[in-house]
């Protein structure tokens, strides 16, 4: 999701609904995968695969509304993905009622737990997103009009991209790597749950922020994410194997959201003067 959303914060827009969409995407694959196989007769080893087809079929259309609202009627993106983050949470809830569901085919398991050649199948998709993004955002036409939209919209638009459109593609892209997320995490404890993803919106801004992406837009690596995910992931982990508070790991979350913003805005003054 981190590099998805390094996309997004470069095209100088957020997106705070991708933690809800984790959770839709877990219940949706699950809820259509028990509907086909109850209902459909088809062989719940196969219907799995249809479930993870309209996750992310889903997931793509709620992208696809922020986008088109962000850019049609020029409404905030935090305002948007702030009212989605609730909605998709809803709508989780609504088709879970409240429970995990659990209609899931074993083999379904070996996409969060399984292992090819000793490494973790989740940690290969890692890197295969984070290897596409990284093409994409350096080597390609598309990657350069992104950081020409967040950089300066006007200037961009004078030069003939289309930036409603690189912003709809971006805040689409985001969705559909919160709903593999989701796919995963289901996978992993072989449920969904309208729970799941709670609070994900924040760690991966985090992340991508630690990793020296402006919230200005215009500014940032992907591979500057992928340490940023790194340093994150080894500093949770380190508190959590001393005991550290769970309340001082905000604190201390926050303080490094803090100096990371702090850090790019006072590169981008000496950039400027």
């Amino acid at each position: 999701i981190a590099f998805g959303m390094t996309m997004v914060i470069i095209a100088g827009e957020i997106d705070l609904s991708v933690g809800s969409t984790v959770a839709l995407s877990g219940v949706t694959t699950g809820a259509v995968t028990g509907w086909l196989a109850n209902h459909g007769g088809m062989p719940i080893e196969q219907a799995v695969i249809i479930g993870m087809v309209v996750s992310l079929v889903l997931a793509g259309l709620i992208g696809l509304f922020n986008g088109f609202i962000l850019t049609k009627y020029k409404v905030p993106s935090f305002i948007i993905t702030l009212a989605m983050l609730n909605v998709v949470y809803g709508a989780a809830a609504v088709m879970s009622g409240g429970f995990p569901v659990t209609t899931l085919p074993s083999w379904y398991n070996v996409l969060g737990s399984g292992e090819i050649l000793s490494i973790p199948v989740p940690a290969i998709i890692l890197l295969l997103i984070f290897a596409i993004i990284f093409v994409v955002m350096k080597y390609t036409k598309f990657g350069r009009s992104v950081y020409a939209v967040g950089g300066n919209p006007e200037s961009a638009r004078l030069s003939g991209i289309n930036v409603g459109r690189v912003k709809i593609i971006c805040m689409v892209v985001v969705q559909l790597l919160s709903a593999l997320s989701g796919i995963l995490l289901s996978s992993q404890v072989m449920s969904g749950a309208f729970s799941f993803g709670k609070g994900w919106e924040l760690i991966v801004i985090s992340a991508v922020i630690i990793g020296g992406t402006s919230l200005f837009g215009g500014i940032g690596k992907v591979w500057g994410t992928f340490v940023g995910l790194v340093f994150l992931g080894v500093l949770i982990n380190a508190m959590t194997i001393l005991n550290v508070n769970e309340y001082v790991q905000y604190i201390v979350r926050g303080c490094l959201i803090l100096i990371a913003v702090l850090i790019t805005t006072i590169q981008i003054m000496k950039r400027r003067s």
